[in-house]
């Protein structure tokens, strides 16, 4: 906030007094030329429900800010993801395509470069990504190149500088000022900014879409990560971070064949299948799977957790869930404290007795 004894001053110093009427148009002018460029991940085709949380984010930084979601690639799947980009929410000013081989895949120091360069030619005052890996890898290197600092994690958005994101695993919440030079970069978490049904059925108006020139697009940090491979999941699971209702299972398990059980009960259900870092270390599921403070933040209608002790960085990624249903032997597991429902028993026997009771997921 500008001091009254400053903002006078500073009105004497900028207008002459016949003038001091325009004073507001001044500072409102700079608000309203607030312009966007959203990093968006894309896949099959489309672009993933993360990064349409990043535009839904970047709408609410100002009413009359512009916002342009830039898409890196190559082939038809490109420009499959450009069309569906233009059309998924009507905030999206342009989407800018930029096509060659270097990006086939997301490998951070290409992606670093394009921002760089997309950013000394257009100019924007924000850069926007989702809090995932695809945002984590790129906006940092991005920020380093432009020498600003990123601003990570951020859960809400007071004014168009002004920002919420969590501390100490997310037991506290702290309001930061970025006061440095554009562009204001940051990394939002998707469970905070859910994007309306209205939004994403909106396929009126579509977009421009413009090829960015790489004409003058440099290749120096080109070639110090290689491309390897790519695995994903064989099983037609929802995704983890979008899923409607999740199931999760902890180090009580005692042992990947044991974990099947949790697969099991999240087909029942048609829910994604979560797991804590324990039992990812101990080399129950893969690392994908992990959910928590440095895994993936999840914000389901309905988490369920078995043999989930709840440590604190497990609970920074859940705390959005609507509804958190634990069963735990131990009475006393910290999961009970932050859990709607809970039930204190053995898993080896309440997973069992759901299977055999719930209906199959249509």
């Amino acid at each position: 906030m500008i001091n009254r004894t400053v903002f006078s001053a500073l009105k004497r110093s900028i207008l002459p007094s016949s003038s001091s009427q325009l004073l507001p148009f001044f500072f409102s002018s700079a608000c309203r030329s607030a312009s966007t460029l959203v990093l968006a991940e894309h896949d099959g085709g489309s672009i993933n429900a993360a990064s349409v949380s990043a535009i839904a984010a970047a709408g609410s930084l100002s009413k009359d800010s512009s916002i342009s979601v830039l898409l890196a690639g190559s082939g038809p799947s490109l420009q499959e993801a450009a069309e569906h980009a233009a059309s998924c929410h009507p905030s999206i000013s342009q989407v800018l395509v930029a096509d060659s081989d270097t990006f086939t895949n997301p490998l951070a120091e290409p992606w670093a470069q394009l921002v760089q360069l997309v950013q000394q030619r257009n100019g924007y005052s924000h850069v926007i990504a989702a809090s995932g890996s695809f945002g984590k890898n790129i906006l940092p290197r991005a920020a380093a190149l432009l020498d600003v600092s990123p601003v990570t994690d951020v859960v809400a958005i007071s004014e168009s500088r002004q920002f919420v994101r969590p501390i100490y695993a997310g037991n506290a919440l702290c309001t930061v000022r970025y006061t440095g030079a554009d562009p204001c970069m940051l990394t939002i978490r998707s469970t905070s900014f859910p994007v309306t049904s209205k939004s994403a059925e909106s396929t009126s108006n579509k977009s421009p879409i413009t090829q960015v020139d790489l004409s003058t697009f440099g290749g120096d940090s080109i070639g110090k990560s290689r491309y390897v491979k790519q695995t994903s999941q064989e099983a037609e699971r929802p995704d983890l971070a979008n899923a409607r209702v999740v199931v999760t299972g902890g180090r009580g398990l005692k042992s990947a064949e044991n974990f099947k059980m949790i697969e099991k009960l999240a087909a029942k259900l048609g829910a994604a299948v979560g797991a804590t870092r324990a039992a990812v270390d101990a080399g129950f599921v893969p690392n994908d799977l992990q959910v928590g403070q440095t895994g993936k933040i999840v914000a389901p209608e309905l988490y369920m957790a078995f043999g989930v002790s709840g440590a604190i960085q497990h609970l920074a990624g859940i705390r959005d869930s609507k509804v958190i249903v634990a069963v735990n032997k131990d009475a006393d597991a910290p999961i009970f404290k932050v859990a709607d429902y809970g039930l204190v028993g053995d898993l080896f026997e309440i997973i069992p007795e759901l299977l055999e009771k719930l209906p199959e997921s249509k």
